[in-house]
């Protein structure tokens, strides 16, 4: 092995796990740098353009880049976002080298080889926060689609007027597909929503933000062992939105802002697309989410002596829902299906994912390979471990162990 470069420690990833994971070893005074296929937080680069955060401002606490604007309750846009990322860089002068991209990362005998698209670079510690968001996921029906129907995923959309003109199929119902049903409805476009599982709640209980609640009640910081299995991980985040000063987000409002709901996509037959009968079954799913959550703030309100907030019934649903879709007229049909891991097209250390594609880790940790390391994973170590809010509090665990 001839490497073109030596570092002890190597960060892949410069959005806000990387970033974080960067201060915390500057503090301990650990050397590294950070490797970035982009630029920094290019994640949030990517995003559509009407983009805004589903949490409250306040909740963006980088370890040592707390918000401190004058909105902490309003909701930052997508460019707002990168400026943040980009000037929390500046402020402890993070090493980051962009347009640096990681091709291959392998064993070597005295630690790591990252073959990169500037030679390669050994490594004794790599850690890997390339973020919760890999690669696009599409159900098996995708395949259905007929050639000829404009088909994109979620992270190559931009606005209504970029897309063709016509009815647009947007496929799923977590908090990406809901805000862009919204967009598109609201842009004047015919929108048909294949629903699938997904929680919600009202944006604000008791006249707080719901984000407040999800704090409160310890919700952001269930463990990974408190999921009832590893595919619970998969499970879409919250129905909401951050638009216009945060307003409630699901299937009700939706249909009310004139958005056909639709099953799961099942196929095609002819020229229609066909879905399951079983939109009542996801609503039913997002109404025992709600539940559970109005429990748990029932307790946590009875165990510090406040005031039970008013928290209302879901009204009452339709359940009736077409099962087909005519592709005459569709303009484009939109992915938001969520994402999965990609590690193991571009990490090739044998065992050092399960079979979901996720780290086998231990508060970020490798259990297979001793010094390689993850940060901004999805429920790494809890719900809050890729967030804003959460990421700082493993990038601590993670700076702290390498230090060591």
């Amino acid at each position: 092995m001839n490497p073109d470069r030596r570092e002890r420690v190597v960060v892949v990833g410069a959005g806000q796990a990387g970033l974080a994971v960067s201060h915390e070893l500057a503090v301990r005074g650990v050397e590294h740098v950070v490797l970035e296929r982009g630029r920094v937080g290019s994640t949030w680069r990517a995003r559509w353009e009407s983009f805004c955060l589903v949490t409250p401002n306040w909740s963006v606490q980088l370890p040592g880049g707390t918000y401190d604007g004058s909105e902490p309750d309003g909701y930052l846009p997508r460019d707002d976002i990168v400026r943040y990322l980009e000037r929390y860089a500046r402020s402890f002068s993070a090493p980051v080298r962009e347009g640096v991209a990681v091709r291959r990362l392998e064993r070597a005998d005295d630690g790591f080889l990252l073959r990169t698209s500037e030679g390669d670079i050994a490594a004794e510690i790599v850690i890997l926060a390339t973020g919760a968001y890999q690669r696009p996921h599409r159900p098996a029906a995708a395949s259905a689609i007929p050639p000829g129907v404009y088909v994109i995923d979620a992270e190559r959309y931009r606005s209504p007027e970029a897309l063709p003109a016509g009815k647009v199929l947007v496929v799923g119902s977590g908090q990406t597909g809901c805000q862009l049903a919204e967009e598109l409805a609201d842009a004047g476009r015919e929108v048909f929503l294949a629903c699938g599982r997904a929680p919600w709640t009202p944006r604000r209980i008791g006249g707080r933000d719901v984000v407040h609640w999800v704090q409160d009640t310890g919700f952001f910081d269930h463990t990974r062992a408190q999921l009832p299995s590893p595919q619970a991980r998969l499970v879409a985040n919250i129905q909401a939105t951050g638009h216009g000063g945060g307003h409630d987000l699901h299937f009700r409002t939706l249909r009310g802002r004139g958005v056909t709901l639709l099953g799961r996509l099942v196929g095609a037959e002819g020229r229609h697309l066909g879905f399951a009968d079983d939109v009542t079954q996801s609503v039913a799913f997002g109404d025992a989410r709600y539940a559970e959550f109005r429990t748990l703030i029932r307790e946590t309100c009875a165990r510090r002596a406040l005031a039970v907030p008013d928290m209302p019934e879901p009204d009452p649903f339709d359940a009736r829902c077409p099962t087909s879709l005519e592709l005459d007229g569709l303009g484009a049909v939109l992915f938001t299906s969520g994402f999965r891991p990609d590690y193991s097209s571009w990490v090739h250390i044998p065992g050092t994912f399960d079979d979901l594609g996720f780290p086998v880790e231990r508060d970020g940790a490798s259990s297979v390979a001793p010094g390689l390391y993850f940060c901004g994973v999805h429920f790494m170590r809890k719900r809050k471990s890729s967030l804003l809010i959460g990421v700082g509090e493993d990038a601590a665990l993670v700076a702290s162990a390498v230090a060591s």
